[in-house]
C-alpha cells in the first residue's frame, strides 16, 4: 500500500463507488424510461418507486456506515487527547466538533497539540485547510 498522505488519503471503495452506484442508477433511469415507454402505467410506476427504493437504500446504509466510523474517530481521538494534550487543552476537549477531530487524525502525536490549539482558537472548521497543516501524516487505512 502506497504511503498516505493529504494527496491520496481519501477512500473510495470501487465496488460500491464504481459498480454497485452506477448499476442502481442506470436501473432507476431505465425503470423511468420504461414506465415513460409504457404510458406511465401503474405497474412501471410501482417499478421506477421500487428501483429508486433500492438505490436509497443503499445510500443510507453508506452514510449509516460513515457515521459509525465518525463516531469510533471521535471515541479514538478523545482517548488520544486525554493522552497527549497539555492540561489547558484536555480543559477545552469538549470545544472540538467531529471534524475538526477527523481532521486532526492525521497530526502526527509530536504535532497534535501545537495543531490542536491553533485549531481551536482559530476556530477552524473546516477539514481540508486542518489536514493541509499537517507535516507529518499519521495514515488512516482502516477506513470504511
Amino acid at each position: 500500500m502506497a504511503e498516505q498522505n493529504l494527496a491520496n488519503h481519501t477512500r473510495f471503495s470501487p465496488r460500491f463507488h464504481f459498480f454497485v452506484l452506477p448499476m442502481l442508477t442506470a436501473n432507476f433511469l431505465y425503470s423511468l424510461y420504461a414506465w415513460y415507454k409504457a404510458e406511465f402505467s401503474a405497474g412501471g410506476l410501482w417499478r421506477a418507486m421500487v428501483a429508486f427504493t433500492i438505490a436509497y437504500g443503499f445510500i443510507v446504509a453508506r452514510i449509516m456506515t460513515l457515521t459509525v466510523q465518525n463516531r469510533v474517530i471521535r471515541l479514538e481521538e478523545t482517548m488520544r487527547y486525554e493522552r497527549l494534550l497539555p492540561a489547558d487543552l484536555k480543559a477545552r476537549m469538549n470545544e472540538f466538533t467531529v471534524n475538526q477531530m477527523i481532521a486532526l487524525r492525521f497530526a502526527s502525536d509530536a504535532e497534535l497539540p501545537a495543531l490542536a490549539r491553533k485549531v481551536l482558537d482559530d476556530k477552524m472548521t473546516e477539514r481540508k485547510p486542518i489536514k493541509q497543516m499537517i507535516k507529518t501524516w499519521r495514515p488512516d487505512y482502516l477506513r470504511a
